[in-house]
């Protein structure tokens, strides 16, 4: 993933009123954490990262599409899901200190927008109100993911006798 300060000419917070878990922020509270994040260009197939890296950023997709990919049961690899403007990827590394679950490879070429577990340590010390609000925002995702793959894993489970 290539690192680009000035990438876009666009202000971060132009892009992260469109992501969710920024939607409980007003425009003052958005321009308070820019600093805090980056942008970062993917080129097509490029991987953002592999599954079972250490994680210790999440991005937002600002342009492009991203593809969330698994190794199957059969050792191959599949699309579980794509990203396009406005997706997270990488959210649990921000929480938990655990290796990614999934590999991440740009479907086209993309903007992301990066913010790191140092970047978000410094949100939640410096700015606590804000980090309360992305708190919230990253367990809402979470808890609408999950409720997502329930519903997918209950498909494939055999009915109660």
């Amino acid at each position: 993933m290539c690192q680009s300060g000035g990438f876009m000419s666009e202000r971060l917070a132009d892009h992260l009123n469109q992501v969710t878990i920024f939607s409980g922020l007003t425009p003052e509270e958005l321009l308070a954490i820019e600093k805090y994040m980056f942008f970062s260009k993917v080129e097509p197939n490029e991987f953002v990262f592999r599954e079972g890296e250490k994680g210790d950023y999440v991005c937002f997709v600002a342009q492009g599409a991203l593809d969330i990919i698994k190794i199957n049961n059969n050792a191959q690899p599949v699309v579980i899901t794509s990203l396009a403007k406005g997706g997270s990827i990488g959210e649990m590394a921000l929480i938990d200190k655990l290796t990614r679950s999934a590999s991440v490879r740009a479907r086209s070429a993309s903007s992301l927008i990066v913010l790191t577990r140092k970047g978000f340590d410094l949100i939640l010390r410096l700015h606590p109100e804000i980090g309360i609000k992305i708190l919230k925002g990253i367990s809402l995702l979470l808890s609408t993911n999950l409720r997502k793959t329930s519903d997918k894993l209950a498909e494939f489970m055999p009915p109660l006798a």
